[in-house]
């Protein structure tokens, strides 16, 4: 019995640099973002926004409702400082924040920070682009893949489309978005889809 118990305690010290080094491993997010913060801005966008919604740094980040609401009112006042501050706030709590990206983008270019603000540009591009190639959004079958109803806006925003009407479709086991849009060019209307699978998922909505 004795020494079937100090071969138990042998096992459990040996796997001891396994658990540890699972428990140290980067999560796919971590890893990701660890790529694009070195400078390193072709990377798998798509990934990114997926994997952060999964990810344990998703659920530690802090509410940023404030800085949000903030960031995006100094821009509109031309108080490019303060709107960088409150955009640095909001990108260390979630990267994956399109709006961030954009005003920490204008904000750098009006304070002659030329090289910050092309990198911002890149990866606001980078996240927009990664819902855009997710499917046209002109039906359920290639509706664009969001992970949070505020991306819908900020696509509508780079598109150019004012959001109308929206209804919530359920098909296949799928949820999806309903937008009725109006352009802003010219007035014209369409109808596009998203799949909101991930944010009923985490939110319920």
């Amino acid at each position: 019995m004795r020494t079937r118990s100090f071969l138990t305690a042998i096992l459990l010290i040996a796997s001891l640099p396994l658990l540890v080094q699972a428990q140290d491993k980067p999560s796919e997010y971590a890893a990701l973002l660890a790529q694009v913060k070195a400078g390193n801005t072709d990377i798998d966008y798509a990934r990114l926004r997926l994997s952060w919604m999964d990810s344990p740094e998703y659920k530690q980040a802090k509410d940023t409702t404030k800085e949000e609401d903030g960031m995006g009112a100094a821009l509109g006042q031309k108080n490019f400082a303060e709107a960088l501050k409150d955009a640095e706030v909001v990108l260390a709590s979630d990267y994956v924040n399109m709006d961030a990206h954009f005003v920490a983008y204008a904000a750098n270019k009006e304070l002659g920070a030329t090289d910050k603000a092309e990198f911002h540009r890149t990866v606001f591009r980078g996240l927009v682009n990664s819902i855009l190639h997710s499917g046209d959004g002109k039906s359920v079958s290639t509706a664009w893949v969001v992970i949070n109803t505020h991306e819908e806006y900020v696509i509508f925003r780079v598109l150019g489309f004012r959001p109308g009407d929206q209804s919530l479709m359920n098909k296949d086991g799928h949820s999806y978005d309903v937008m009725k849009v109006k352009s802003l060019e010219d007035g014209s209307e369409a109808t596009f889809y998203f799949n909101v699978d991930i944010p009923m998922k985490h939110y319920g909505v």
